[in-house]
């Protein structure tokens, strides 16, 4: 396809110039214009709109509270989804959308597990999913971006930004495909989303500190 447009550019060009006789440096300027301008036009087809999906296997959701002011407890969900799209191979222009299945929190711990299934805390039989979905990204420094969006969690929905580091782009040697690696990391005020009310902050602290490392394949 693109082999077949710079041929028909060239043709056109030397077309152009037999009907003006032009000159050769005029050509040889206006054949080196056109092409960079048809260069530029093919790398951003190249990365118009691609999708990525999260690999399920290379991927994390953790958060850390604090319990009683001086233990951090650690957790997971062990299953959800992500999709980013994006045309820009930086992904400074991605957009992010996850969902999360709130049944999957895991603490490592059956019995406190159960618990925070249970109303007093995410209350899965009402609320069953956790969502995000961005809304902006800024760019900080090369590779590091401020990452905002919608939260929507315990029923809740919530503008948060969160720090993103996009780790780069490989070809993986198993799929031949293109992968590419993000880190999310960010706190919450589990009070903005009247989650376990009931827990003082003396008991579990108000901030939770979220933490995410993704793989992602490309999807088209």
């Amino acid at each position: 396809m693109f082999e077949h447009l710079i041929y028909q550019i060239e043709t056109d060009i030397d077309y152009f110039c037999c009907k003006i006789n032009g000159k050769s440096q005029f050509k040889t300027t206006m054949k080196k214009t056109i092409m960079l301008f048809a260069a530029a036009l093919m790398s951003t087809a190249v990365f118009a709109q691609a999708t990525w999906k999260n690999d399920g296997m290379h991927s994390k959701i953790g958060f850390t509270i604090t319990h009683l002011m001086v233990s951090d407890v650690d957790g997971i969900f062990k299953d959800f989804s992500c999709t980013i799209v994006a045309s820009k191979p930086d992904f400074s222009d991605a957009q992010f959308n996850l969902t999360i299945n709130a049944t999957s929190v895991s603490t490592d711990n059956d019995y406190r597990d159960k618990d925070l299934r249970s109303e007093s805390y995410f209350d899965v039989a009402k609320y069953p999913t956790i969502t995000f979905a961005s809304t902006g990204i800024k760019t900080v420094s090369p590779s590091h971006y401020k990452l905002s969006g919608n939260l929507t969690l315990h029923g809740v929905t919530k503008p948060v930004t969160m720090d993103l580091w996009y780790r780069g782009t490989i070809t993986n040697p198993m799929s031949k495909k293109e992968d590419a690696g993000f880190k999310l990391t960010g706190t919450i005020k589990r009070s903005d989303f009247k989650f376990a009310p009931q827990a003082g902050s003396a008991m579990l602290s108000d901030e939770i500190t979220v933490t995410a490392n993704g793989e992602f394949a490309k999807a088209n």
